[in-house]
């Protein structure tokens, strides 16, 4: 698995220089009440994905994950699993019972060398429901330039959104942003994408619809993909 992941992100690091990536990080609690149980004894595949669950349990794992992962992880492996080089780009984990062993095995055991802990183990502190939540998150990141060919026509949006806010023709909006959104891939080979695309068709749907969120999303997601 190192060396599949490795490939993927196009690193020569060994294992005793990815562990001394992590650095000393104090694990900060993850609310995970609102996901289903998934029982005591550790899973070796992700309960949590989108044809498991359902879109509900699995968005709701999404946003708990990246809560999770930002509070965790992104100290190390990068602000949105976009990793600056120290450590691998979990994104490129592949989304199947492979990936999900290799990260789960890391997670609760972590990695310590020389009586030294690189990487904290997470498992009895955060338990599995974190795991798995994070997990859900990191898989659904979109790949590198995955976006690249719609940031016009997303900037666009955006600035109609901001300009028009519920004036603005949402449902075509919403159409449109849910195409583009369906196109975008994964770093994973995960089906879905977690991108500002989808994020902000969500956000405009339905009589909640909140158009100046979803104009703050797409900024968001736009500066950080360049």
């Amino acid at each position: 698995m190192f060396k599949t992941l490795l490939a993927a992100t196009g690193l020569t690091m060994t294992v005793a220089s990815f562990a001394l990536a992590h650095g000393d990080v104090t694990p900060q609690a993850v609310d995970t009440k609102a996901l289903p149980d998934v029982g005591e004894e550790w899973l070796t595949e992700n309960p949590y994905r989108v044809e498991a669950v359902g879109e509900d349990v699995w968005l709701k794992a999404v946003e708990i994950g990246d809560s999770g992962y930002n509070q965790n992880c992104a100290r190390c492996h990068g602000l949105g699993v976009v990793s600056g080089g120290l450590a691998p780009d979990l994104r490129y984990l592949e989304a199947e019972e492979y990936g999900d062993e290799w990260f789960v095995e890391r997670f609760q055991t972590g990695y310590t060398q020389n009586g030294i802990t690189k990487m904290p183990a997470f498992g009895e502190l955060l338990g599995q429901k974190a795991a798995w939540a994070i997990r859900t998150y990191v898989e659904t990141r979109p790949d590198d330039g995955a976006m690249d060919e719609y940031s016009d026509r997303l900037k666009e949006i955006r600035d109609e959104l901001q300009t028009k806010g519920k004036d603005a023709d949402l449902p075509a909006l919403e159409t449109e942003l849910r195409e583009i959104a369906g196109k975008i891939e994964t770093g994973s080979g995960a089906p879905v994408a977690d991108s500002v695309a989808f994020r902000a068709a969500n956000l405009i749907s339905g009589d909640k619809a909140d158009p100046v969120h979803a104009a703050e999303q797409l900024t968001i997601g736009l500066s950080a993909a360049h």
